[in-house]
């Protein structure tokens, strides 16, 4: 006969794995998508933290005298999962950042799409790379990596351990903003080299036929060498992926570090 019986302090640190766990899960690139309903992502969120809970049983009472010093652990939990699944999903907007110089160069910037992932206006090439990251993050097992990062957390960081340094903070995500702007120029440097060649034909060009109209001219051309470009560029994709993922891996390190 299976013993159901649990006591007060086993739920309320089964709470507080809930917590991290669901945090994460709904804003963690793949699992925090807008079109997985909600009632997936509880239930996911519920069965995660109950394995975790197995496997990472209370071994001392939680510290706490009043409702108000369990609501303080409830925030550094949830302020604890937010910053781990923040780290995934901020390196999944650089194919954003990315997509939008294309479209400028290419002269799509005014054609935007509903992104059904965040709910906002995106540009289209921004859109492509994102489908396209988010299924080789299925193809490559990244998912699960996120869930092993997080069952270690709990060794790293146990419930009520997190030490939140400002400082080291501060400095993860002023070394990210530098990396944002590199790796989003390596996404889009072979379009932008290109449009840069183009331009530089279509000035010759008009100095040579001043009686063509460079600027439709211009504009057709434009369209169709970029999506040559991204054609031809889609074998690319994995290396993309590979660069992003590690990206990844690297700020979900440095934010644990930051809270230990």
């Amino acid at each position: 006969m299976i013993d159901y019986a649990f006591s007060m302090a086993d739920l309320e640190y089964y709470l507080l794995i809930l917590c991290r766990v669901s945090c994460l899960i709904f804003i963690a690139p793949f699992y925090g998508m807008n079109s997985t309903p909600a009632r997936i992502k509880i239930g996911l969120s519920i069965f995660v933290a109950y394995l975790l809970y197995q496997l990472t049983p209370l071994e001392a009472p939680l510290e706490y005298s009043t409702v108000t010093g369990y609501a303080i652990i409830v925030l550094k939990e949830v302020v604890c999962g937010l910053l781990l699944g923040f780290g995934c999903n901020i390196c999944m907007t650089v194919l954003s950042f990315s997509g939008r110089i294309i479209d400028m160069e290419t002269g799509l910037s005014m054609a935007s799409l509903m992104d059904p992932m965040t709910r906002e206006q995106s540009s289209i090439s921004g859109i492509l790379y994102q489908y396209a990251v988010l299924l080789l993050l299925i193809i490559s097992g990244m998912y699960q990596y996120i869930l092993k990062a997080l069952a270690e957390t709990f060794l790293l960081i146990p419930v009520n351990g997190a030490i939140f340094r400002s400082d080291r903070l501060m400095k993860v995500m002023l070394e990210f903003m530098a990396d944002y702007i590199f790796i989003g120029f390596r996404i889009c440097l072979p379009v932008f080299t290109v449009m840069i060649i183009l331009n530089a034909i279509l000035g010759i060009l008009a100095k040579v036929a001043p009686q063509m109209n460079m600027f439709a001219v211009g504009i057709q051309l434009k369209v169709l060498t970029g999506l040559s470009i991204l054609f031809l560029t889609t074998g690319m994709l994995p290396r993309l992926s590979e660069l992003l993922f590690t990206e990844m891996k690297t700020m979900m390190v440095a934010f644990v570090e930051a809270m230990m």
